[in-house]
């Protein structure tokens, strides 16, 4: 499915949204208003959900493998047991969202705002931002640099 919905209303597009939930792989819903959408279990695989507002949205269980999803507002959403294996949440609003459960191996969530989200379940790495010192902070940096018998790059 590959469609614009940048004409439709917010209730239109919710209704079809409900109409086609299971299968929205590839959609292209960028910039699409989602506030308190239900799209719990749906596969969304590489759709392009960039710049959507999916505030307090029920994404449980739903497939965002490979989804781009830069700078979507996911703020207050539910994401527990979702598959965000590949996605890209750079520049995401996440703040007080729940992804308790999800996988998130290889997600981007490059300056991500994560204020208030929760991570919890057995087993699941912790958040991954990619780039210098990613998922290390400073504290943790600092102890790495004092660690016996670590080899110190000094210069002379």
């Amino acid at each position: 499915m590959n469609a614009s919905y940048a004409s439709l209303t917010h209730q239109e597009l919710v209704e079809i949204m409900r109409a086609v939930k299971s299968d929205l792989r590839g959609a292209d819903l960028s910039g699409a208003d989602l506030t308190g959408a239900d799209l719990s279990d749906a596969n969304l695989t590489g759709a392009n959900l960039s710049g959507a507002d999916l505030s307090e949205a029920n994404l449980t269980g739903a497939d965002l493998s490979y989804a781009n999803m830069r700078a979507a507002n996911l703020s207050g959403a539910d994401l527990r047991g979702a598959i965000l294996t590949g996605a890209d949440l750079s520049n995401t609003d996440l703040s007080e969202s729940n992804m308790g459960g999800a996988e998130m191996s290889d997600a981007n969530l490059a300056l991500s705002n994560l204020h208030g989200a929760e991570r919890r379940g057995p087993g699941r790495r912790q958040f991954n931002r990619r780039g210098p010192g990613a998922g290390r902070g400073p504290e943790r940096r600092m102890a790495e640099r004092r660690q016996p018998g670590r080899r110190q790059n000094r210069r002379h």
